[in-house]
């Protein structure tokens, strides 16, 4: 699912979002696993886990490109 393609009204606000949360969130034309760092109104820091690769990466986004997620990574969720 393209992020931009998302209906408006099944988006969830990013403060909404606590620290600790775990996401899918998208990076390079992928959704990802990650997991919420911090979060405001209008965007939310978040460490996932780039497709492909055992590294992590850090980045700010804003709600289109994030989802909730219940899949547990062993990359990201250990540490959580």
């Amino acid at each position: 699912m393209n992020p931009v393609n998302r209906e408006p009204a099944e988006v969830s606000p990013t403060d909404r979002y606590r620290p600790t949360d775990r996401v899918w969130v998208h990076r390079g034309s992928a959704w990802c696993a990650g997991v919420v760092e911090a979060a405001s109104p209008r965007a939310a820091t978040v460490t996932y886990r780039p497709a492909g690769s055992r590294g992590t990466g850090v980045d700010t986004v804003t709600a289109r490109y994030l989802l909730p997620r219940t899949d547990p990574d062993p990359m990201l969720d250990t540490a959580a």
